[in-house]
Formats: structure tokens, C-alpha cells, sequence
């Protein structure tokens, strides 16, 4: 997404990623045979996951990372399961609140206040790409509920479900989104590469085949714990790689996120690592 928003758009970025996400993902679900015009009735649902999970998600994250370092905004979408949670516990009456769990929210939020620190104006991180990327992390973190509340239940094959919700995705951002310049990114072979092999086949139509698996099985918050790796290694490689500076409070405040993350898993009575939600197995 970096090294692409140096020529396209964030709204080009997107459609290219889900465009190439998407022709995997149908050719997966038609060679299984999964699609069936009955599961036209639950049409309202795709689309809602495809602006939750997809559109919104998407545009969101290109637009923050191309106002941050790669390595910031990696770190920032670190955020999802804190969002995934206040909205489990918004929507989802198997979820309890505890003082644990709402702990593990205020030292997640901690390690973002400390990142985008708002108190300071000369610090170099751009206050609305972290916006964009809060805005991204709240989006898909909403997107684990919504699908364990209303998609899983219908019974529907992972394959299906995923190419409703990327096609859907992609006619609406073939209809919003301005094309003008966005064959400047062949002329970029790595930005080129990484969008359609990164960000599209592997980042999208791969992931999304195993989102719905992971959801069924975990449950909503266990689910989006893991986006505990990206924080971490996108920090290291804009770092390592990029050459991104990497200050001591960013590896803490990464720390501090991931420790909410973890904390959220932690139920009070066995101090173990449990699903949240009822264990579903892959249908």
C-alpha cells in the first residue's frame, strides 16, 4: 500500500486490490461448486460485510498508510480486536464485561494514544492518516461481529459468503472510484507486484477463504486476535527494510496493544485463553 500510494489513489489501490482478490475467490467457489441463486435472499448481508470487511476496511488503511509510515500504520491496525470487542459487547450477549476485559481495552487504546500522541503537534504522525486507520480498524473489527451475529449462522460455504461479499465490494467501488491515472502503477514493477500478489491474491482472496473459517470456530474476539502478527512485523520491516525511524515508545506502544489484545482473551475464572462465543465447527 506504501510503496503503490506514491501513484494511485487510495481508492485505486482498493478496487485493484479487491479485483484481484476477487478472481481467485470465484474460481475457488465456482471449482466447489458453492454458489446457489438461493442465497440470493441474504443479499443485505453480503453487502453490509462487503463495506465492513472490504470497501470501508480497505479505503481506510490505504488512505492512513499513505499518510504515515508503513510501519505506524501497521502498528495502528493492531486496534481491530479492541474494536472488535467494544462492539461484541455492544451486540453480542455472550459477551461479558468484567473489569479484565475492560482493562484490556483502556491499556490497547494506550499503546494508540501513545502512538498518535495528540498531544504533541510536531511529533510527524499525520493526526488524520491515524484517524483513517482507527477508522479502518473500527470497520473490520465490526465486521467479526456482524458475521458472527447474522452470516455464520445461515450456514452458507465459506467460498460462497467470501465471493458475495469481494463482488459485491468490487461493483461498488467500480462505480465510486476515479480511474484517471491509474495505469501509472506498471510503471512502478514492485508497487505493481505488491498489489496484485500482496495485497490482492494472498491479502485478500487467500484471507478471506479462511475469515469465515476462523470466525465459526473462535468466535468474534478470538477470531480478530489474529492481527497480533501485522502490527508487529510491519513495524519491523519499516524499520529493517524501509529504513522508517523506529523510536523506543513505538515498540512500547505496539507492546501495550497487543498486551490489551491478549488480556481481552484471558477470562477471570480459569485465567485461560478461551473462545468467547460457542464453538461452531467449520460447516
Amino acid at each position: 500500500m506504501k510503496w503503490a500510494s506514491d501513484s494511485i489513489t487510495a481508492g485505486q489501490i482498493t478496487l485493484l486490490r479487491v479485483l484481484f482478490g476477487f478472481l481467485p475467490v470465484l474460481g475457488y467457489a465456482l471449482a466447489r461448486r458453492a454458489l446457489s441463486r438461493h442465497h440470493a435472499r441474504h443479499l443485505h448481508h453480503y453487502f453490509a460485510m462487503s463495506l465492513l470487511a472490504t470497501s470501508v476496511f480497505y479505503y481506510a488503511f490505504a488512505a492512513g498508510t499513505a499518510l504515515l509510515p508503513s510501519g505506524i500504520a501497521g502498528a495502528l491496525s493492531g486496534a481491530i480486536p479492541l474494536f472488535t470487542f467494544v462492539c461484541a459487547l455492544a451486540f453480542l450477549r455472550s459477551e461479558p464485561v468484567t473489569l479484565l476485559r475492560f482493562l484490556g481495552v483502556l491499556i490497547g487504546f494506550g499503546g494508540v494514544l501513545l502512538i498518535a500522541r495528540p498531544w504533541e503537534t510536531t511529533h510527524g504522525v499525520d493526526p488524520t492518516g491515524v484517524l483513517f486507520m482507527l477508522l479502518g480498524a473500527a470497520s473490520v473489527g465490526a465486521s467479526f461481529v456482524y458475521a458472527r451475529k447474522f452470516i455464520s449462522p445461515l450456514g452458507i460455504a465459506p467460498a460462497a459468503l467470501t465471493t458475495y461479499q469481494i463482488g459485491l465490494a468490487l461493483l461498488t467501488l467500480m462505480v465510486v472510484t476515479d480511474l484517471d491515472g491509474m495505469t501509472t502503477l506498471a510503471d512502478d514493477t514492485r508497487a505493481l507486484v505488491g498489489v496484485v500478489i500482496g495485497l490482492g491474491i494472498l491479502g485478500t482472496g487467500v484471507a478471506y477463504i479462511l475469515y469465515y473459517f476462523i470466525v465459526e470456530t473462535l468466535g468474534a474476539v478470538t477470531a480478530s486476535s489474529a492481527t497480533y502478527i501485522p502490527p508487529v512485523v510491519a513495524l519491523a520491516i519499516g524499520w529493517l527494510l524501509v529504513g522508517e525511524p523506529l523510536q523506543l515508545r513505538d515498540g512500547i506502544a505496539v507492546l501495550l496493544i497487543l498486551s490489551g489484545v491478549a488480556v481481552l482473551r484471558v477470562t477471570p475464572r480459569s485465567g485461560a485463553a478461551v473462545s468467547p462465543t460457542p464453538r461452531w465447527g467449520p460447516r
